[in-house]
This record gives structure tokens, C-alpha cells and sequence, in this order.
């Protein structure tokens, strides 16, 4: 995957997902005596970043693939990605979401008119309920992450990023499989070659940072964490080589810090973020990385949380 493919996916995608925006705060700034600008992929169709790489990803299928329809498995915020996609595609879905993903994405999911079969992540890794689905139904699997084309569209937020901001010293966003990491490494290694490129993960998985470290793709047990979009067990294979070539530092950060980051991006910025999508600015807030003088884009990845857990997360009661 090269800034060419990025690129292309620009074009599948262009009218059909929301160019979001890019906040910036005073307060933030002075917090952490940086220039810092969110990207806020909350604002994007489905709630999250993903729309992009699975529109671009069904609408890259041959048609006799299309017509048969797609799968695949995810937590939540792919599920309604592909869901959405495949609607506006006029093509069937199949989902298999674990028993405890958040309800709030289990209803949109079945509201964007897919099927929705349940799986318990804990006892069934996720790739294999993944390729269990696709064997049962002989559909077309688009995979979460792991994937080309799911990474290329991942890449035009970044590429919008860039294009409204410009130069920037350091981009820091979340890792889960690696999907959109990869995307967004592509895109600012391409344009900006010195930008410090960070990923940041719960501390309760460690994936990424112990794949890159050992230089081989480690498995885990499924981490318990709040940040529920990063409960990967393995990394991708094609996602593994783009961050080992292209991420230059991992951080991990506690559920306790990222709740702190929601918190802030509500009472600061009136931005409701998901776990998964606060956790790229929490890493900055808890200095887990320095930023201090510099420009730094943040990934907000998502806003994917329900009124009830959200007041739960934060400690407030929902109004």
C-alpha cells in the first residue's frame, strides 16, 4: 500500500463520506504547551473512522462477489462500518459480534440492515469466529483490519488532516489490529517524513508493543480493557509489516487515563468520545509522550458509546 491507494480511496469516497473536522483547543494546548489538532472521526458516518475503509472496501469487490455478499466479525464499530457500506451498495451482510458488545452497536449494526450472529470472545478467538462465518456462508470476508483496502480509506483522515493543518511534527493514534494506523502511517510518512509517528494502546493488551518488540506477530488472550475496539488478540499480518516499517513508538495507557480523556474532550470541546476513541489524546494528557513545543495531530477515532456506559464511564447519570 503506497500514498497512491490512499489517494484512490479519496476518490471512491468522495461524496459519500463527511470530510470531519479538525478542533482545536486553547485550554489543550496550554495544558500540554503544544499546538494540538483532533481529528475528530467521531463526526463520520457510523460514528467512526471505519466507514471509510469499508466503503472503499465493498466497493472494490467484482461484482459477482458483491452480489453473493460480504462478512465479517467485529466488535462493533466495523460492524456498522460494513453494514452501512453494504447498504448503500445494495449488498447483503452478515456480522458476528461477541455477546457482549455494546448494545448501542448491536442495534445499529442490525439497523443498517445486516445480520448479526453472536459469538462469546472470550472462549472463540475472533479471527476464527471471523473464518468460521465466511466458510458457513461463502461470503466475501472484509476483514476488520486487516486488509489493504481497509487501510487505505482508514488513510484519507489522515490525508484530510494533513491537507487542513500541514506540517506536523508528531501524529499520535490509536493501535488496534492496526487497520488505521496503518492508514494514517502511509499517509504522513508519504508527505511529512521526519513526523514522529505514535500508536497508543491499552495497557491491559500491549499487543502492538509486543509484536514490534519481539519482531514477530504475538497472540494474547483477549485483554480486558474498557477501550472494547481494541480487544484484539493478534495483529494482522499486512497490518504487522506496515507499523514495523512505519511506526517509530508505542505507548500504552491505563482505562483509568482514558476515562480522564473523555472527560476532557466533553467538558472542553463538547466531543463525546468512545474509550477507543479518546485514547490517542490520553496518552498526551498522561505524558506518555512528549509533544511539548511541537504540532501534533490527534486521532479522535470514534464516538461510539451509549448514554448509559458513557455516564458509567465518567461517573455522572446520563440526563
Amino acid at each position: 500500500m503506497n500514498l497512491a491507494d490512499v489517494e484512490a480511496a479519496a476518490q471512491r469516497l468522495a461524496g459519500v463520506a463527511h470530510v470531519t473536522p479538525v478542533l482545536t483547543s486553547r485550554t489543550l494546548d496550554a495544558l500540554v504547551d503544544a499546538q494540538l489538532f483532533l481529528k475528530c472521526e467521531n463526526f463520520q458516518r457510523t460514528g467512526t473512522f471505519k466507514f471509510r475503509g469499508a466503503f472503499n472496501a465493498v466497493s472494490s469487490l467484482p461484482a459477482e462477489e458483491r452480489s453473493r455478499g460480504v462478512c465479517t466479525v467485529s466488535s462493533g464499530n466495523h460492524a456498522q462500518a460494513l453494514a452501512l457500506a453494504a447498504h448503500e451498495l445494495g449488498v447483503p451482510a452478515v456480522i458476528a459480534m461477541p455477546a457482549d458488545a455494546p448494545a448501542v452497536k448491536v442495534e445499529a449494526t442490525r439497523g443498517y440492515g445486516a445480520e448479526v450472529v453472536m459469538f462469546d470472545r472470550y472462549a472463540v478467538p475472533q479471527h476464527e469466529a471471523g473464518e468460521r462465518l465466511r466458510q458457513e456462508r461463502g461470503l466475501a470476508f472484509i476483514s476488520s483490519h486487516d486488509d489493504p483496502l481497509i487501510a487505505a480509506g482508514a488513510g484519507t483522515a489522515a490525508l484530510e488532516l494533513l491537507r487542513e493543518v500541514g506540517t506536523l511534527d508528531v501524529l499520535v493514534a490509536p493501535i488496534g489490529g492496526g487497520g488505521g494506523m496503518s492508514g494514517y502511517a502511509t499517509v504522513a510518512k508519504a508527505l511529512l517524513p521526519d513526523v514522529h509517528v505514535v500508536g497508543v494502546e491499552p495497557a491491559a493488551s500491549r499487543l502492538a508493543s509486543r509484536s514490534l518488540g519481539e519482531g514477530r506477530r504475538v497472540e494474547i488472550d483477549t485483554p480486558r480493557t474498557i477501550a472494547d475496539g481494541q480487544q484484539l488478540r493478534v495483529l494482522g499480518r499486512f497490518t504487522f509489516e506496515v507499523l514495523r516499517a512505519l511506526v517509530d513508538e508505542v505507548v500504552a495507557v491505563e482505562d483509568a487515563e482514558i476515562v480522564r480523556a473523555m472527560i476532557f474532550l466533553f467538558e472542553h470541546l463538547k466531543v463525546v468520545a468512545e474509550p477507543s476513541g479518546a485514547i490517542a489524546l490520553a496518552a498526551v494528557l498522561a505524558g506518555k509522550l512528549d509533544v511539548a513545543g511541537r504540532r501534533a495531530g490527534i486521532v479522535v477515532s470514534g464516538g461510539n458509546v451509549g448514554a448509559a456506559q458513557f455516564a458509567a464511564l465518567v461517573g455522572t447519570s446520563p440526563v
